[in-house]
């Protein structure tokens, strides 16, 4: 120790000492030290108050918190993407059954010569062809759960078609969106808008092949009935309504029972006029009653067919 404490070699010696820093004697028996300080000479610097051993615990503990919540997260985020997998499983299998139904009811229906049936089984196939699209192209529950109320609608115009064919029409379906508020043609009608013939009945024939099974086109109410022309049409193409098919509405429904909810088709229930796509005989509009809407061509019917 004299060596240590001497004036010309006590640095000399004390780095030729053996390391002795985790001496109690060296750590807070030397002179300017006290218990609790870190001693700098070698050896790894540790906390004041705090020993090398317990940091190293303190460190671990906090590597395997973070390692558990880590763990948790991956764990919870499969677990989430797993479920959404599932649902969109579902919805997709929900939308092919109901697509199936109805393309196995379209083509195993003949109309023979029956305009009503045959137009309403036109409809029911381009609800097939289009719910099939949907089917193909959806990649989400919403998308799937669109493509399985087109086939709901298609399925529809198949029961339309077995009524008009004097048929069972089979089992109830599913309510289409508005349906319910929409209500039904209650009562035949025949009305004259714009030098036009229009009619509306609850059931088909042949001045009126046209189905429509109610609901709402264009934020408007159409209840489901039979009519002469599709007069929804524009409005469903546009996604708006026209003056021409305000007018036409308003003379089919006006005062008629059997229309869901308040929903009324005269100036007070709101059926204003709005641009218009209607042409009435004259006019500008590019709706022509004349003609411009298949009745029924171009859907070949198979054979005799059962319920759904």
């Amino acid at each position: 120790m004299q060596l240590i404490h001497s004036t010309h070699g006590h640095h000399q010696a004390a780095r030729d000492l053996p390391c002795r820093c985790w001496s109690p004697a060296v750590v807070w028996g030397q002179p300017g030290t006290s218990r609790g300080e870190v001693d700098q000479s070698c050896g790894p610097p540790t906390v004041a108050g705090v020993g090398v051993g317990e940091e190293r615990v303190v460190n671990t503990v906090v590597w395997v918190v973070v390692i558990v919540v880590v763990i948790a997260a991956v764990v919870v985020v499969r677990q989430r993407r797993s479920a959404r997998t599932g649902q969109v499983a579902d919805a997709r299998a929900e939308a092919r059954r109901w697509t199936e139904r109805l393309g196995a009811q379209v083509y195993a229906i003949d109309a023979a010569d029956n305009a009503a049936a045959r137009q309403a089984l036109a409809d029911a196939a381009e609800r097939f062809t289009a719910a099939g699209s949907q089917v193909d192209q959806a990649t989400s529950v919403t998308q799937f759960h669109l493509a399985t109320q087109t086939a709901y609608e298609g399925l529809y115009y198949v029961r339309a078609a077995r009524t008009a064919l004097g048929l069972d029409p089979g089992p109830e379906l599913p309510s289409l969106p508005g349906q319910q508020q929409a209500g039904q043609v209650a009562q035949a009608r025949q009305v004259d808008v714009g030098g036009h013939d229009y009619q509306a009945s609850p059931q088909p024939g042949a001045q009126t092949p046209h189905y429509y099974p109610g609901g709402y086109v264009a934020g408007r109410p159409v209840p489901g009935g039979w009519y002469s022309q599709p007069w929804w049409k524009p409005a469903l193409v546009a996604g708006a309504w026209g003056v021409g098919t305000y007018l036409v509405a308003s003379a089919l429904f006006s005062g008629m029972d059997g229309m869901g909810g308040d929903y009324s088709y005269d100036n007070a229930g709101g059926y204003d006029n709005g641009g218009g796509d209607y042409d009435t005989g004259g006019g500008g509009g590019d709706y022509d009653t004349g003609g411009g809407f298949d009745s029924g061509g171009g859907y070949d019917g198979g054979g005799g067919g059962g319920l759904f």
